[in-house]
This record gives structure tokens, sequence and C-alpha cells, in this order.
């Protein structure tokens, strides 16, 4: 990935609302390729294909490559976290956690979760330019995990439950993506579902 970034004097486009629709049309075409293509070699050059202008116009809308490539992999995880609810929250209610998160999984492990798990493993391979992927990724899922959660637990229990869920799945998600054992994940992902009605059974 290039490190440009905006030189000194270039005008915001946050400011204006004709400038702010330009810049959700740009941040549109370049998630859509980094959806299809990945975060391998991206860099403004290459998103500025994507989006049919230069890597000035970009820059004019973006504080750089980080700041555009941190946005992009933040719409597809938007993108991701709304499937999953949508699957977690349909059919029948009510549903116990341990079947909505059941009915997650498929939507986390779709087409695009490739790009989102190697903006996973771009964070811990360089912490100083890419950790804020994975801080982000953090701040966007516990939100829905927590809803998830029967309504009469306490703050502190749902916050503990849900921690401990988004850190299984990125568990199992990484091994999904390094090892490709399909059975010892299914396996393990069995064992969560158990542990999870074990909690609420505990009420």
């Amino acid at each position: 990935m290039d490190s440009a970034s905006a030189p000194a004097g270039y005008r915001r486009s946050a400011g204006s609302r004709r400038g702010a629709a330009r810049r959700r049309e740009l941040l549109d075409l370049v998630t859509a390729d980094l959806a299809s293509n990945g975060l391998v070699d991206f860099s403004l050059r290459r998103a500025a294909r994507a989006a049919g202008t230069t890597h000035k116009v970009l820059l004019y809308h973006f504080d750089g490559v980080e700041d555009l490539l941190t946005q992009a992999v933040v719409r597809l995880r938007e993108r991701r976290i709304t499937n999953a609810l949508a699957a977690a929250t349909s059919g029948p209610a009510p549903r116990s956690l341990a079947a909505r998160v059941r009915a997650m999984w498929p939507a986390l492990t779709d087409a695009e979760s490739w790009v989102l798990d190697q903006a996973i493993g771009l964070a811990m391979y360089d912490a100083n330019r890419y950790a804020q992927l994975a801080r982000d990724a953090s701040k966007q899922y516990l939100p829905a995990l927590l809803d998830l959660c029967p309504p009469q637990w306490t703050d502190q229990r749902k916050h503990e439950v849900a921690e401990m869920i988004l850190a299984v799945l990125r568990g199992f998600l990484i091994e999904w993506r390094t090892s490709g054992d399909g059975a010892g994940i299914d396996a393990g992902f069995e064992a969560l579902v158990r542990a999870l009605a074990r909690e609420e059974a505990a009420d």
C-alpha cells in the first residue's frame, strides 16, 4: 500500500452537501473494489481507477490511503453486521441467544468476509499503521451482540457474554482462513452454542 497523504492546503469536502455526496459516491466505488479484490496491493492509484477519478481527487475527499481504506472496511463491516443481525432476528420470536448466534454464522462467512478477515490480519501485522481497523471492528460488533442478549440480563453480564462471543467467533474466522479445518471449527462452534444455552439456563 502506498503511504501518500493529503498535502497541506487541500480543502476538505466535509462541510459541503455536494462534497459529502461526492465523497459517499467515491467511497461506494472504492468499497466495491475492495470487496472484489481484497486489501493486497491496495493503493490510492488503484482506488482512483476503481472510482474512475484521480488520486488527487481522492486526497481532496479523504485524508490519505489509510483513511480511505479504513472507511471502506467500516462500510463493508456495516453491511456484514446488518446481514448478520437480520439473520439472527428473523423467524418466529422469541429466539434464544444460542439460536441467534447460530443463525448469524453463515452471514459472518459470506463472500465478502475474506476482506474483513484480511483487515484484522493487517492490523496484527502492522499495528502502528492499522490498529484502528481492529479497534473499529470491536466497536462495531459489540453493540449488535449486546442487543442480542436477553433483555433481563444486567449490563455487565451482557457485556461479558458479548465479549466472549466476539472473541470466540473472531478466533473461528481466523482459524477458518488459515487452516481450513471446517470440522474442527464446527465442533468448536457447537461447544460455543452449548455454553450460551447453559448461560441462559442459569437465569
